[in-house]
């Protein structure tokens, strides 16, 4: 098996010698397991394995009693998919306030613990931090070209994988078994086929400026819940909400709904639908959501207080990202081209002319 290194360690391992517990959020197979099981751990738990989590589900006070009976005084406590045994954090709560352990709790659906009330546990009592899909800069010499990024997307199971072949069995099996099951089943939706209608949608339009009023009537709900849907995509950790620059120094009309983004394109094309023969003209699409997803997981795993939009005014001029760090804008546009020309860059120049205080763009 294949190992690794995720830049997303060195925050935990900080975080650890802090004597801070950590709450990892993630999607399914993007590697959590796998980073967490490489610490060494005084008592591992996996809740994805039936017996373990039948088991805690019939005593969560076990817990409680096994720390207790450890000859380390802080030991480091390990519980794997912890949102599928929400009791056990009463006791995971009660054992970091008295300082009696400390915790890395994995989970895959943010949604699931808000939902039950649980948000109580967070504040102040454990760090959270994000893995996503492999960054490029992680896969070193198991990089594939940037076209295979583009079709099979970045989970880490995929980029061990040599055949294409069995890359496509693998995100099929990804898709219909995690993706149409379990987030249907988290959806607590009364109509599964709109919301599975509405999943192969947003599939599709992933990456663009979203049109609640447009998905509403094709997927045959109200606008309202076309808002919910995606609000489940987030919380699952299956989309990403980016959200526009609104502000105008010269009141130009500017775009306000946000897009959204597949978190792998991978998922995305399966989820959609699509084959691997995509037609050449839509390569740019899938390239400018491959560089805003390299961003989005860029700017989480180095927090400095930045985050990811992009602007587009209704007139057509736009600017596919913007990252934004304290009022100050960098401009970024994104080109699928192997003759790339200064032509390129004249929304950068027009974006510049906007907002001042920016003095410098980029064209990838």
């Amino acid at each position: 098996m294949t190992f690794i290194k995720r830049e997303i360690s060195e925050r935990l391992k900080r975080t650890l010698a802090r004597k801070k517990s950590v709450l990892l959020l993630g999607p399914r197979q993007a590697g959590k397991t796998t980073l967490v099981k490489s610490l060494n751990a005084d008592l591992y738990i996996n809740l994805a394995r039936p017996p373990i989590r039948q088991a805690y589900e019939k005593d969560p006070g076990q817990l409680t009693r096994e720390v207790e009976g450890m000859d380390a005084k802080f030991p480091l406590i390990i519980i794997d998919e912890v949102q599928k045994v929400l009791p056990l954090l009463d006791a995971v709560q009660d054992l970091i306030d008295s300082q009696a352990a400390q915790f890395i709790l994995t989970g895959s659906s943010a949604r699931k613990l808000r939902r039950e009330g649980e948000a109580n546990l967070l504040p102040g009592r454990v760090v959270v931090l994000r893995m996503d899909p492999l960054l490029i800069s992680e896969m070193n010499s198991l990089a594939p070209p940037i076209e295979d990024l583009l079709l099979y997307g970045s989970l880490p199971q995929i980029i061990t994988e040599q055949s294409n072949e069995n890359r496509e069995e693998d995100l099929f099996s990804y898709v219909t078994t995690y993706l149409e099951e379990e987030i249907r089943a988290e959806a607590l939706v009364r109509n599964i086929g709109a919301f599975s209608n509405f999943l192969k949608l947003a599939a599709i339009e992933s990456g663009l400026t979203s049109n609640f009023q447009k998905l509403s009537q094709d997927v045959g709900v109200t606008n309202p819940t076309i808002s919910d849907y995606y609000q489940i995509l987030v919380d699952c950790l299956v989309a990403e909400r980016i959200e526009p620059l609104s502000q105008s120094r010269t009141r130009k009309k500017l775009t306000r709904s946000p897009k959204f983004l597949i978190y792998d394109l991978g998922v995305r094309r399966l989820a959609a639908g699509e084959g691997r023969d995509v037609p050449e003209k839509y390569m740019g699409e899938l390239f400018e959501q491959w560089v805003g997803l390299e961003l989005s997981r860029l700017l989480r795993t180095f927090p400095q207080r930045t985050s990811l939009l992009f602007w587009s005014e209704k007139t057509g001029v736009k600017v596919d990202w913007v990252i934004e760090k304290e009022g100050q804008y960098i401009p970024v546009e994104v080109k699928w081209t192997k003759h790339p020309s200064y032509r390129d860059a004249r929304h950068i120049e027009t974006f510049l002319k906007e907002y001042p205080n920016s003095s410098k763009g980029y064209v990838i």
